[in-house]
């Protein structure tokens, strides 16, 4: 093996690695690096002479170490020697120099020395002179046993090494050495064992000597003077057969003996020879206990090599020892002689004589061991031309006479124990029977002349064909020309394995009548007729020979020109039948042939017969005579023979008159008793008028006559079946049954044809009669003996095979298909019993119906058997899945479908393992490749049948009817387009009852899923006229189709598109709603919505708009009932909500896969969008929750919304509008959408009539300064104008409050000149919301006038300043608005607004008192009011102006600082203010405001009603 470069590198470097191991003391792990380096060193062409030197050096150590294992020593030599196919002469160095001159040497040194001589033979030979001579010194020193047999070893091997050198000296590759001086140093050592060792070895010793003794001795003999001392020492190892362990070796040694003498020539001394024999013989013919294969083996080469050097003694040798009586040397010596013959020595065949008559003397041997091992050889002899003319007939006769004698002996057993001989007995006929078979004619010289018919009766005929080859002329010289044409013929059937008895008789029968029609001698058939006569008592009743003598009988007569001579023979046999043997077989068989040619005469004396015959008489006779004659029954049966043999032509003039109305007036005669018709249930009678009548009916339908009508049909028939209707349901005893079966199909064949009805009648008759019948085993169980057993299984089988042949008669007979399928139907119910043995019977019967050479009507449909049938591949039984895989197979032969016959068969042998998934497995590989030739118009019944299994069938029946039902929608679901509605209405049907099977309702659904891979359209519009709302079984189909991941997508975008279409002009029907209902399913089981998802967004969100506050419409198409429990309410579906949750379901999927974030809403998002009211806010969170950063998805989505923003559906334009008011936020949508469009559209909604949409435009408006501050800038007045104008929205203050929103966020990036004209609107019309109920609006309207008051300027400066002091007093009271946000927006504003009034300094004020917790309103408002009073005593004033107001605000807290405020104000207002007061209109609320239902109002009001009257005192002002 050569090895790259680098594999080179890499091995050396292992080797290098393992030399550093053993380099170290630990030994545990040397074993396996030895038997590691013996693998790479044999497997590697160069070493490294480094790494050689080196394995040398360790190998050798590790050898010699007596402390290592003998295992790791063992493995060490083995490295050694190997190292010598890549440095020989340094390894023979290494061992060289550890095997010294009288120094006794380690074991391994010696054995390592002996493989080298072995292994390299041509490199040793040269130190083999060295070797033996140091190895001669050392042998007397040897006293241990194992270093004896080490040298014994040694011996051997150096011999052999020396013997191929002697023998193939001009292939060595140096000059020749001189042998003689290395035979010369082998003879010593040997005579030195001999002399010194042999005498008291040991066993073990004396086995390496055995071993070393044959190739020794070999080595000696090719020299002269070696000779005698070397033939001298055999007789000691002949002696040592002693031991089974040791045998072998002895008889190996002796054979490389005898072959080395063969090769010298040298003949051995005749004692010597003698004495070879008999232990060799021995060897073989053991008789206590059989030889030992391998020694025996080696024994019989000793035994050729003997038959080439001294064939003539051998024979002589065999010849004298087989005539003792010993079984086990005679067939010993039949064995070696058969081998030797069989080896074609050439020299042997001068023996051929001898080698005869030595068999001769053994053919009177009765032992069966014997007897075949003669036969056994002469078959060779036969074979190899050992046989002699005049010496070898007695052979060919012995096999012979074996055969027909072992014939008789079975048959006529006489032995008490023949059951115990029965087997070896049977042997011997077998062996005849195919040494017969293998006999050639033209070795077979002998003139014998056996009787043909007699001989060849049990197809048994190859050789006596053989030898009726040569011996016409002797028979009748005219048949030397007939013979030598037919005869060859004759053995053509013989060449097959299975044989046709009845094809070989006729063919005999055959020559038997064109031989005496070649003939053409009266006489000489006459005599022929007496000569078959005489044989009839050379054959038992039962015999083959003797049935087939009454056929040849009958056709010699049939072909006997001699009419008187004919009409003698029929009546000598009809009134003396016993001369025949069994009386009633040999006269119908005889007339039966007769009546070929002479029908006439048969029936003529029949009817004579018949006429003068008293039977009754007779039988009494025959009683006390003891010879039996013919009864009635007898004429019965023979009648039918007549008719079966007639000419055709002949019969059917005859038939009625003169043989069906004999056979019934017979039968009437044995029915009554005393003149009087009874019930028969005689057996005999039944079974005879049954055979005659199937007779009767196969000759009329041979006779091919068109237009005969059999007028007895229906009758006949109507006897068979009364004969079928007695037979017991419980057990099955007599063949009644099985042949009126028989009877009634050949009857049903004949004209006039029978109606479909009485067809339907006779088999379910039939199939009622037998089918039910209890298992085979317990009908069996009635049998008393094995025989009777043995005899009810048969008639099992045969009744059931008649009525499958019954029923594929019937069956097949008629042209019309739908008649063929309603025959069949009748073992439906038997195919899918619950019942095994019923189960086995119908598919038995089927299979029969369904094979083999089927012309079926044209339009003759498989498709639904197909479905009932493939299933039970898998069924419990063997037999049923055979016969099922079958019957699956004949359906498309039927259709003229030709398959993979030897898969097939291959597989449906599978069939017969008991492992279920193989079964299963084999049943899906069938389905796979006949699936595509079902036609595809009977698809449908094919699976309506499939459907019915899921339903009713075992376990694995239902599994392959899943798998059968989803192989052939795969292979032919794209061609089932115009059948697709009626398979889904039949798939659907049967949901309900699969459903209580969870294997086959998962069946179910992937035959859905496999029709919509190829019909998505179709199917899912079907699904969608299913009512809402959905069922169980509905939302089940739509999860299994989106499960599918191939075709979930194609799922999906089919809904897509339905939906689409339904709400093409904005309204939703209820088809719409059931696509959003099948979303949902769909979605629900993680189906991914990447690719669909803005499709499906959008298309959703559009229908939850269209459908805000509906009713569910009214379903076309449902006309369901919904059965209601009791109690239970009937729910209204609500279209929003189904449609809502479809869409929850799509976001929650879309978050999954990263396409959507949570929404803000919560849970709750999805009540506020289904709500009329709420579904705009619902849809502003929904748009949050999109996840801005997958812009591309969201441009999608707005690209197909945008069309809702000039929707006719008003909901929907409230839907387009608040979902594009959220986006109109996010600059990158600004960035990549198309927005501009967006806001003209926003601001036209801005001006609608609906207050919603208003809203949601201005919201939308205002975001875009969020989005988009430069189109702010653009369309500021566009902007501004629509968004002012939701400020007169008051009736709806969400308008509002959006407007105010709005205007805040754009007026943040305008500036005083950009507002300018707008300003004092916006001003005006914020304040008017200061108070509003709305805490938005509140708080927003602040929020607005605090960042009006960046955006004054100049010319509105004065007019803000106004507004602000009209405004103050809100933001004070506000400090303490129940919404805290609130307050603090007062805070912001009045440290905002303050300065325009020119009270800087209570900037300070406020920050100082509003910065941490807020203060008591009572002492802030005195503080600032303190404050407010040095500064500007007008302002008080207009704060005390306008507080009255709020006096009756809803709010407490806001009663309770107006209060508060003006008792702060009237603290400090000055006298002059003080004057003016309007003290009665301030007293009389503040008397009012005493009885607030709030106590802090009250206190406060108190609390200020007592400080106006002490200003009121201070001033002298009265109340």
């Amino acid at each position: 093996m050569t090895l790259s470069t680098e594999e080179s590198i890499e091995m050396f470097g292992d080797i290098n690695l393992t030399l550093g191991m053993l380099n170290k003391e630990d030994i545990v792990n040397k074993e396996d690096i030895y038997s590691h380096l013996t693998s790479v060193i044999q497997n590697t062409d160069i070493l490294d002479d480094a790494i050689v030197q080196r394995l040398i050096y360790y190998a050798s150590k590790d050898m010699r170490d007596n402390n290592m294992l003998r295992e790791i020593r063992m493995l060490a030599g083995e490295v050694l020697v190997s190292l010598a196919a890549h440095d020989f002469n340094s390894v023979m160095y290494e061992v060289q120099s550890n095997f010294r001159i009288l120094e006794l040497p380690n074991e391994f040194v010696v054995l390592a020395l002996a493989e080298l001589a072995t292994s390299y033979v041509s490199q040793s030979i040269p130190f083999m002179m060295m070797t033996l001579l140091t190895m001669q010194t050392m042998l007397r020193l040897a006293e241990d046993e194992r270093m004896k047999g080490t040298f014994c070893i040694a011996l051997e091997k150096f011999s052999k090494a020396i013997y191929k050198y002697v023998n193939h000296w001009r292939d060595f590759p140096y000059p020749r050495l001189d042998a003689n001086r290395l035979s010369d140093k082998i003879f010593m050592l040997f005579r030195y064992i001999m002399e010194n060792w042999a005498p008291l070895a040991s066993p073990m010793q004396t086995l390496s000597i055995v071993k070393a003794h044959g190739p020794t001795v070999s080595l000696l003999l090719h020299r002269e003077d070696f000779r005698g001392y070397a033939l001298g020492q055999v007789p000691w190892l002949l002696n040592q057969y002693k031991d089974k362990e040791i045998d072998f070796h002895v008889t190996q040694s002796l054979k490389q003996i005898l072959t080395a003498a063969v090769l010298y020539d040298i003949g051995l001394p005749r004692s010597l020879r003698r004495s070879i024999f008999i232990n060799l013989l021995q060897q073989i013919c053991r008789a206590p206990e059989p030889p030992v294969k391998e020694n025996e083996m080696e024994a019989s080469s000793c035994f050729l090599i003997l038959a080439h050097s001294n064939p003539g003694e051998l024979t002589e040798f065999f010849d004298e020892q087989i005539r003792s009586n010993n079984e086990a040397i005679r067939v010993g010596i039949l064995t070696l002689l058969r081998l030797a013959v069989n080896a074609d020595e050439p020299r042997l065949r001068d023996h051929i004589i001898s080698i005869e008559r030595t068999v001769k003397i053994v053919m009177g041997d009765l032992s069966t061991k014997v007897r075949n091992s003669v036969l056994l050889l002469i078959q060779t002899m036969c074979e190899k031309s050992y046989i002699e003319a005049r010496e070898g007939w007695p052979l060919i006769d012995y096999v012979f006479s074996q055969f027909a004698t072992l014939n008789r002996n079975l048959e006529k057993p006489v032995k008490t124990n023949f059951h115990e001989n029965e087997k070896e007995e049977e042997s011997v006929r077998e062996t005849s029977l195919e040494v017969l078979k293998t006999l050639d004619p033209l070795v077979i010289g002998m003139p014998q002349v056996i009787s043909m018919p007699a001989s060849l009766g049990e197809l048994r005929g190859a050789g006596a064909i053989g030898l009726l080859k040569i011996v016409p002329e002797i028979i009748h010289p005219k048949l030397v020309d007939l013979w030598k044409t037919r005869l060859p013929e004759l053995l053509q059937p013989l060449e097959g394995k299975n044989i046709s008895t009845v094809l070989w008789e006729t063919m005999l029968l055959q020559l038997l009548k064109e031989s005496l029609w070649k003939i053409s001698d009266v006489a000489w058939t006459i005599q022929l007729t007496q000569d078959f006569k005489q044989q009839m008592g050379s054959y038992s009743n039962n015999s083959t020979e003797k049935k087939f003598l009454w056929k040849a009988l009958g056709t010699t007569l049939a072909c006997c020109q001699d009419s008187d001579f004919v009409n003698s023979q029929i009546k000598e046999f009809l009134t003396a039948p016993n001369q025949l043997g069994d009386q009633r077989q040999g006269i119908t068989s005889i007339l039966g042939y007769c009546a070929e040619n002479h029908l006439d005469i048969v029936l003529k004396v029949l009817k004579t017969f018949q006429n003068q015959e008293k039977f009754f008489m007779n039988r009494c006779k025959s009683l006390f005579s003891g010879k039996k004659s013919l009864t009635k029954t007898d004429v019965m049966v023979i009648y039918g023979a007549v008719a079966l043999h007639a000419p055709k032509k002949q019969l059917l003039s005859r038939l009625n008159q003169d043989i069906i109305s004999q056979v019934l007036f017979l039968h009437g005669q044995c029915s009554q008793v005393l003149g009087m018709s009874v019930m028969n249930k005689d057996m005999d009678l039944q079974m005879s008028f049954t055979r005659s009548i199937t007779e009767i009916g196969i000759a009329v339908q041979d006779a091919e006559d068109q237009g005969f009508q059999f007028s007895y049909k229906e009758m006949l028939i109507g006897y068979m079946l009364d004969f079928i209707r007695d037979e017991p349901l419980d057990s099955l005893a007599s063949p009644i049954r099985w042949k009126a079966l028989i009877a009634v199909r050949y009857l049903s064949k004949l004209k006039p044809q029978l109606s479909l009805q009485d067809h339907l009648n006779i088999l379910e008759e039939n199939i009622r009669r037998l089918l039910p019948l209890p298992p085979l085993e317990n009908l069996k169980s009635e049998g008393q003996t094995d025989k009777d057993k043995e005899h009810i299984q048969f008639l099992y089988e045969r009744s059931m095979d008649a009525l499958g042949k019954l029923l594929k008669t019937m069956m097949w007979d008629n042209v019309n298909a739908e008649d063929c399928q309603e025959m069949f139907n009748l073992l439906r119910m038997w195919l899918v019993s619950q019942k095994e043995w019923e189960r086995e019977r119908a598919f038995q019967i089927t299979a029969k119906v369904l094979t083999n050479d089927i012309e079926a009507p044209e339009n003759f449909k498989i498709g639904s058997l197909l479905g009932l049938l493939a299933p039970h591949s898998c069924d419990t039984l063997p037999t049923i899945r055979q016969a099922a895989a079958s019957s699956t197979i004949g359906l498309f032969y039927i259709k003229g479908i030709h398959l993979e016959v030897e898969r097939l068969q291959g597989l449906q042998e599978g069939l017969e393992s008991d492992d279920v998934q193989v079964q299963i497995k084999i049943s899906s590989k069938i389905a796979k490749i006949v699936s595509k030739f079902i036609p595809n118009e009977e698809i449908l019944m094919f699976l309506e049948e499939m459907l019915d299994g899921l339903e009713s069938l075992n376990p694995t029946c239902t599994k392959a009817c899943g798998i059968w039902m989803i192989t052939v929608l795969k292979q032919q679901g794209a061609a089932l387009e115009d059948q697709l509605l009626e398979i889904l209405g039949t798939i659907y049907h049967h949901m309900p009852v699969l459903r209580q099977k969870e294997e086959s309702f998962q069946f179910m659904l992937e035959a859905i899923s496999q029709i919509a891979s190829f019909h998505m359209d179709t199917v899912v519009v079907n699904l969608l006229q299913k009512p809402l709302p959905f069922d169980r079984d509905t939302k089940t189909l739509w999860k299994a189709l989106a499960e599918k991941p191939a075709s979930s997508g194609k799922l999906l975008q089919a809904l897509i598109d339905k939906l689409e279409t339904e709400l093409e002009d904005d309204i939703a029907r209820v088809e719409a709603i059931s696509v959003a209902c099948a979303m949902y399913e769909v979605i629900s089981v993680g189906t991914s919505v990447t690719r669909l998802y803005p499709e499906l967004f959008t298309l959703l969100l559009k229908l939850v708009s269209c459908t805000l506050g509906q009713k569910m419409p009214t379903c076309p198409w449902s006309h369901r009932r919904h059965v209601m429990q009791q109690g239970e309410q009937q729910q209204i579906p609500d279209p929003c909500r189904l449609s809502t949750a479809t869409l929850k379901c799509l976001q929650a999927q879309a978050m999954r896969e990263g396409l959507a974030k949570e929404s803000d809403e919560g849970d709750n998002l999805w009540t506020v969008l289904s709500s009329p009211s709420t579904h705009h806010i619902g849809v502003c969170s929904l748009a949050r929750s999109m996840a801005v950063w997958q812009h591309g998805v969201i441009l999608d989505i707005m690209e197909q919304l945008l069309s809702s923003l000039t929707s006719s559906s008003e909901n929907y334009r409230i839907t387009g509008a608040a979902f594009f008011s959220e986006l109109m936020k996010e600059p990158i949508l600004w960035k990549h959408g198309n927005l501009r469009n967006v806001l003209i559209l926003m601001d036209q909604s801005a001006w609608d009539s609906n207050a919603t949409l208003r809203q949601m435009a201005i919201r939308g408006l205002g975001n875009t300064a969020s989005g988009a501050p430069h189109k702010v800038k653009k369309h500021k007045q566009l902007m501004l104008e629509s968004i002012i104008r939701g400020l007169y929205h008051l009736a709806r203050t969400e308008v509002v409050c959006e407007s105010l929103k709005a205007l805040k966020k754009i007026l943040e990036l305008l500036t005083d000149r950009d507002v300018s004209f707008y300003f004092k609107e916006i001003v005006l019309q914020t304040r008017t919301f200061f108070e509003d109920e709305q805490d938005d609006v509140r708080l927003t309207a602040i929020f607005l006038f605090e960042d009006l008051a960046s955006l004054t300027g100049r010319r509105w400066k004065i007019f803000f300043a106004e507004e602000i002091k009209k405004s103050l007093i809100s933001f004070l009271l506000h400090l303490w608005d129940p919404n805290p946000k609130i307050g603090v927006a007062c805070r912001d504003v009045l440290m905002v607004c303050i300065p325009f009034l020119g009270l800087q300094e209570l900037c300070g004020v406020l920050d100082r008192l509003l910065d941490q917790d807020l203060p008591r309103a009572r002492d802030f408002y005195r503080q600032f009011c303190v404050k407010m009073a040095k500064k500007n005593q007008e302002i008080l004033w207009i704060l005390h102006t306008h507080s009255f107001t709020f006096f009756t605000s809803t709010w407490e807290v806001i009663r309770s600082a107006a209060v508060k405020l003006t008792d702060a104000v009237v603290l400090n207002l000055t006298s002059q203010y003080v004057e003016l007061l309007d003290r009665e209109q301030l007293t009389t609320r503040l008397q009012a405001l005493r009885q607030d239902p709030c106590i802090s109002v009250q206190r406060a009001a108190e609390a200020a009603l007592q400080t106006l009257l002490r200003r009121c005192k201070e001033t002298s002002i009265p109340l």
